[in-house]
């Protein structure tokens, strides 16, 4: 691949759109090797956008015809453009006039991560809010069950998401670390023996009854 070379990338989100639009724009600025995905923005798989970032050397230039095309969210957007950095990669929009190859594109980005990082900081402190809350309203007489369902679900949320660690959440539920790996461990095995369940349900053999009143 020769010095600077530009690689587009393009992505529709289903079968019924076009990507004409997408590669006129992108060979109109000069690009001649583009990826493709026909994918959801929100999809973690497009093969497309693999292909393209691997195909990119330093010096060169990803371009995009606009900036959703390229992340999932603005945390995944600010993640891709950081690697990209790294690897002395530039993106540009055509669709905006972004160009982090520029200082001013440099800026632009750099109001995104702030951004990106305070939108991940709301979303830990109102999980965390809410995970405290569902353990103030959940004290009732007796010996309770040390974690109830919907706490645990927003715990998988933050750690997951990596909003926080096990550490913290379990510190905020008031509970250990092994009290809290216990509660998540359970509700993943009680979802898979649910799912077998039902499809021993599905794949059961049917009575003579259930057979004929299936075929009228």
């Amino acid at each position: 691949m020769s010095e600077s070379a530009l690689v587009g990338y393009a992505r529709v989100s289903t079968a019924d759109q076009s990507l004409n639009l997408q590669r006129d724009a992108l060979r109109a600025a000069g690009v001649e090797r583009i990826f493709t995905d026909q994918a959801s923005g929100r999809k973690d798989d497009r093969p497309g956008l693999a292909k393209a970032l691997a195909t990119l050397q330093p010096g060169d230039v990803l371009v995009v015809w606009k900036l959703d095309r390229l992340g999932r969210s603005l945390r995944h957007l600010v993640e891709t453009v950081s690697a990209l950095e790294r690897r002395n990669i530039g993106l540009r929009v055509l669709s905006g006039g972004i160009d982090t190859t520029s200082a001013a594109g440099r800026l632009v980005f750099g109001i995104f991560a702030a951004l990106a990082e305070f939108e991940a900081d709301l979303i830990r402190e109102r999980t965390l809010a809410g995970l405290a809350a569902a353990k103030a309203r959940g004290r009732t007489g007796g010996r309770p069950r040390a974690l109830t369902t919907k706490q645990i679900d927003h715990a998988r949320t933050l750690v997951a998401g990596g909003h926080a660690s096990v550490k913290e959440v379990a510190a905020t539920l008031n509970v250990s670390r092994s009290t809290l790996h216990r509660a998540l461990a359970a509700t993943r095995s009680e979802a898979r023996d649910r799912s077998a369940g039902e499809l021993r349900q599905d794949f059961a053999p049917r009575s003579s009854a259930e057979i004929r009143e299936a075929a009228l």
